[in-house]
């Protein structure tokens, strides 16, 4: 059994296992349907070089992990490290749009609006000391 299917196993995840990786697999969802994901990376060691993929812009970085009991892809938008918006999608094609309206410039209500698996994280203010 090679790494990416023992890192990614075969039951939940053929098609990544087929494209190397959850990043490779990214790339070519988005090349195919016309979506701007940015540089897309992934760690260099490790199981996560298979299971984890980030996409950065200027804008911040979406993040993307792989449910391990289940099929579903795990998404964190990232804004100088504390993270604006979160979700669960089950499918790829719905992690590359929610990455290209972002980069695109959708604000976060906007994308919440757009793509419900996803969830504005509420701020609280922390409390200032008298």
């Amino acid at each position: 059994m090679s790494d990416v299917s023992s890192a990614l196993g075969v039951r939940l995840y053929p098609d990544l296992v087929e494209r190397g990786g959850l990043a490779p697999a990214l790339v070519e969802t988005a090349a195919r349907h016309q979506l701007d994901l940015g540089q897309v990376t992934a760690p260099e060691q490790g199981r996560a070089r298979f299971t984890g993929a980030e996409l950065s812009s200027d804008r911040g970085v979406v993040c993307v992990g792989l449910g391990s009991q289940a099929r579903y892809f795990m998404i964190d938008l990232r804004v100088s490290g504390e993270v604006q918006a979160r979700g669960d999608a089950t499918d790829l094609l719905q992690v590359a749009q929610v990455a290209d309206a972002w980069r695109a410039g959708t604000t976060l209500a906007e994308l919440t609006a757009q793509f419900r698996f996803m969830e504005e994280m509420k701020r609280h203010p922390v409390a200032q000391a008298s």
